[in-house]
């Protein structure tokens, strides 16, 4: 996703590919998210556009959940030591302070990013607009103790929940 701008009017008048290749990132490497919301438009402001964009993603396919959790990368994991990162990743990380962890807390994220990925077969994932390194290991930890089904379900909370923040960046 660029770091362009658009109002609430043009991604309205746009066809269909257009506001799918205007907004096809805000939710990871999943452009049939923007695809299938686009057909609800007109929408009235980001309120409304987030809402029929989180409606797409609870109603997809339980596949299609799993496969949207897993396009999200680990948190300080390899792909952002490769400097493998969506754009938009890479931003939410380092807002987060997950550039600055210490030996130890990049130690701690790497053992608890095994072991959730062993427990339940996608990566941990947090909306880590508001929090530090501290407060992530702490859901981290906290999270691991979760049944599957529903660690599954909070994960496409969050999932929502950064697509929320992700389209206050980019529509006006």
């Amino acid at each position: 996703m660029s770091t362009s701008q658009f109002s609430i009017a043009a991604l309205n008048a746009m066809t269909p590919q257009e506001f799918t290749d205007a907004l096809g990132a805000i939710f990871e490497h999943s452009p049939w998210v923007a695809e299938r919301a686009a057909a609800q438009r007109p929408f009235t402001g980001v309120p409304q556009l987030h809402q029929a964009m989180a409606d797409v993603v609870r109603q997809a396919s339980e596949e299609e959940r799993l496969r949207l959790i897993r396009a999200h990368p680990e948190l300080a994991g390899k792909a952002a030591v490769r400097g493998e990162l969506t754009e938009e990743s890479t931003r939410e990380q380092k807002g987060a302070g997950l550039d600055q962890c210490s030996t130890e807390e990049f130690a701690q994220l790497q053992a608890l990013n095994r072991r959730y990925n062993e427990k339940f077969g996608f990566p941990f994932v947090i909306a880590v607009k508001g929090h530090n390194r501290q407060s992530i290991l702490q859901h981290f930890a906290r999270r691991l103790e979760n049944e599957r089904d529903v660690e599954a379900r909070e994960c496409i909370e969050q999932i929502i929940r950064i697509g929320g923040f992700r389209l206050t960046d980019v529509v006006k």
